[in-house]
């Protein structure tokens, strides 16, 4: 049977608390019931950071520990590595995968040891070293180190043997001094208008777009969608939930809707993020923001339908008003015309007996 390489990412990349027992926030549970986590630390324990945050110069280097706990009742052998860190598409921060080679900030860590076996409920502090290259670039530099259990191998559906890597680590966020160039920019801006049945009420439009960070600072951001028909007619916006955090050169897919939309044939509809820095950041210059915009098609099938019936069922009465007008007027004149014939028989009859007169 082929080997399937797949990876358990459940990277909990939020840090854990500073003892075993009890297994906390960043820690990871693999078969067998081992659970352990990854903290930032000091040479005697870890001391609280969520994660490893520098601000450093190009050719600077630093020294830390990681802390990897091990809240299992056996002892764990575990490899530790650090990585690069990147945003998915659906917005959250993951790191490559364990076989492939860091080429930022995971790869400027240095481990000394990168297998570990730790005992049942203990705590290992790891030193490490972080040194950034003379020509690392300014901004923001995001990775991680992991923890990953020595692979397992199981069966999948279907038969095939699944190499299974179970992980977990704690976040590095490295700013490396310099000209900072904050920037998150739309792209690929899809909207579609979608009508309501009820010709009252206005349909929804759905705006699917790309936010990507072309700058060199991780950023989050508010995205808004307006509308607005031919001269401006009926325009709206709408502000959806704020971003999770970009890393620079990463990116998302966002959706956006408006209800209420009034179907007014063509609209003009327009996306725009505006950025913000992430936690209690202090940007300069702030974040440059940026916006797209495209027309779409709003028929309003319904209201036209609606009007169609509401034009059929006037012709309707204004046909029957005339018929009923046109059968009174054949009536009076039938009428009329009775009444000349029965006066023209009788001024005969009158005629032709003068004499029935006189007596």
């Amino acid at each position: 049977m082929r080997l399937l390489a797949a990876i358990a990412t459940g990277i909990a990349l939020l840090g854990t608390a500073p003892a075993p027992p009890a297994p906390t926030p960043g820690a990871s549970a693999a078969p067998s019931a081992a659970t352990w986590g990854v903290a930032p630390s000091s040479a005697k324990g870890p001391n609280g950071r969520p994660a490893f945050t520098y601000k450093l110069d190009p050719g600077a280097t630093l020294t830390d520990y990681v802390a990897v706990t091990n809240h299992s009742a056996r002892p764990l052998t575990l490899n530790l590595y650090a990585s690069d860190a990147f945003t998915t598409t659906r917005g959250g921060f993951d790191l490559l995968a364990g076989g492939r080679q860091p080429t930022d900030v995971g790869a400027w860590v240095r481990i000394p040891r990168r297998t570990l076996t730790i005992p049942s409920t203990s705590r290992l502090d790891i030193p490490f070293t972080l040194t950034v290259p003379d020509n690392a670039t300014p901004g923001d530099h995001a990775g991680g180190i992991v923890a990953s259990l020595a692979t397992t191998t199981t069966a999948d559906a279907q038969g095939n043997q699944v190499a299974v890597d179970h992980r977990v680590g704690a976040r590095i966020y490295l700013r490396v001094t310099g000209e900072l160039q904050p920037a998150l920019t739309v792209e690929d801006l899809r909207v579609r208008h979608t009508g309501s049945l009820d010709p009252l009420a206005g349909g929804t439009l759905t705006a699917t777009f790309t936010v990507r960070n072309t700058g060199n600072v991780r950023l989050t951001g508010r995205p808004t969608l307006d509308a607005a028909g031919p001269f401006g007619l009926g325009g709206r916006s709408v502000a959806a939930a704020a971003l999770p955090e970009i890393l620079p050169g990463g990116e998302l897919t966002t959706t956006v809707r408006m209800t209420g939309v009034p179907p007014l044939f063509r609209l003009t509809a327009g996306a725009a993020v505006t950025p913000a820095a992430v936690g209690d950041q202090v940007l300069d210059p702030p974040p440059q923001g940026d916006s797209a915009r495209v027309t779409v098609w709003a028929v309003p099938w319904p209201q036209l339908v609606l009007l169609a019936l509401l034009a059929l069922a006037g012709w309707a009465l204004t046909a029957a008003r005339r018929r009923r007008v046109r059968q009174l007027a054949q009536a009076v004149a039938a009428a009329r015309e009775q009444g000349r014939a029965e006066a023209s028989r009788e001024t005969e009859r009158t005629s032709d007996h003068p004499g029935k007169d006189r007596q």
